[in-house]
């Protein structure tokens, strides 16, 4: 939906114009750049009118970047001090009422700004658009409300769900598993899992009926068996080495360098962002890395690298989301839950397998 706001800026007339007034509304919408001093601006910037002949115009600070320009010292278009006010004063109006549901043209008026500008802004600072931002705020309070014992319709309503339809349709990729199920801390849920010995330490697997459920490395498998039966403390949990022993082989397979995919079906929860950041893992090839901060280019939010970092943390089934690929921007291998010394003896693996052409 465009508004008189968009419009406004939508010609390089009307950009032109905007600078020559200095206009703070203008700010965000774009920004302009001169081919004498190779500086981009904010169209708000205080230094002395360029001659129009000199200005071109980009969308994002990345594109005038990519131009080869660099940032003005005086407006410091690089930075967020405006934006992350817009930001922070939209996500104040959607925490205040979590069951509200509001449209992007109802938060845009209420922070004074275009539907257009705050869909990109949002995005770009906090990762997620304000309609995943509500999506997962209702989901908290669905998670609180069962966490007090409420029943499921009760919690549902609190949540602000229109309907049961409608909440059971949105919310078991925010919980993991459904409502009723969350209440219960998993009971009803069947979870088999088995442990085995691995050149990384020991190894736990679990699955439910749908997929695995958990991927996780240690030193010890009592201690991997105590977690489970943490993050599932009333499903009816029961080893089943047989059962899970063609998921173990493919782990194996991968240890040993003889194979690059997997092929399990997957039954875990995450929030919209996760899910972004994990198919982003899922994307990069065998042998290859990339750094948090491309992670969080190739999403569209250059500024988001901590909540990727948080994601890749977050991720509860190792290997099959190689979250062992993402490193520091500057090379450093740090940053991985199962341990740095099983990371860098990952990154080996596949560094030399590849090269060898072995890997099946």
């Amino acid at each position: 939906m465009k508004t008189a706001t968009d419009t406004l800026f939508s010609s390089d007339e009307s950009r032109w114009q905007a600078v020559v007034d200095r206009d703070e509304h203008a700010d965000g919408a774009f920004f302009f750049a001169v081919r004498t001093t190779g500086v981009f601006c904010r169209p708000s910037c205080a230094s002395r009118a360029p001659r129009r002949e000199n200005v071109e115009f980009f969308p994002t600070t990345d594109a005038a970047e990519q131009a080869g320009y660099r940032a003005c010292k005086r407006c410091q278009p690089t930075s967020l001090p405006r934006e992350l006010a817009i930001v922070e004063r939209a996500c104040k109006v959607l925490d205040a009422d979590p069951q509200q549901r509001m449209t992007l043209a109802q938060l845009s008026e209420a922070v004074h700004v275009s539907p257009f500008h705050l869909q990109r802004l949002f995005s770009r600072i906090v990762g997620i658009s304000p309609r995943q931002y509500q999506a997962a705020q209702r989901a908290g309070v669905l998670r609180d409300a069962l966490q007090r014992g409420r029943n499921v319709t009760r919690a549902t309503h609190d949540a602000g769900f229109g309907s049961p339809s409608r909440m059971y349709e949105a919310v078991p990729a925010e919980l993991g598993m459904t409502p009723s199920a969350y209440k219960r801390q998993g009971a009803g849920l069947t979870v088999r899992y088995t442990t085995a010995a691995t050149p990384l330490g020991a190894v736990l697997v679990a699955a439910t009926d749908k997929g695995v459920c958990k991927i996780a490395f240690g030193d010890d498998a009592h201690t991997l068996i105590d977690q489970l039966a943490a993050d599932f403390a009333q499903a009816d949990r029961m080893e089943d080495a047989a059962k899970m022993e063609p998921f173990v082989a493919q782990i194996r397979a991968y240890l040993q360098g003889t194979r690059e995919r997997f092929d399990l079906p997957l039954d875990i929860g995450a929030t919209a962002f996760q899910r972004r950041v994990w198919d982003a893992l899922r994307s990069i090839p065998y042998g290859q890395t990339r750094s948090y901060t491309e992670i969080a280019e190739s999403l569209g939010s250059p500024r988001a690298v901590r909540a990727v970092a948080n994601a890749c943390a977050s991720n509860p089934v190792a290997l099959a989301i190689p979250c062992h690929r993402v490193i520091g921007k500057d090379g450093a291998i740090a940053g991985y839950r199962w341990g740095i010394p099983r990371k860098e003896s990952l990154l080996d693996t596949e560094r030399t397998r590849s090269k060898t052409g072995k890997v099946a």
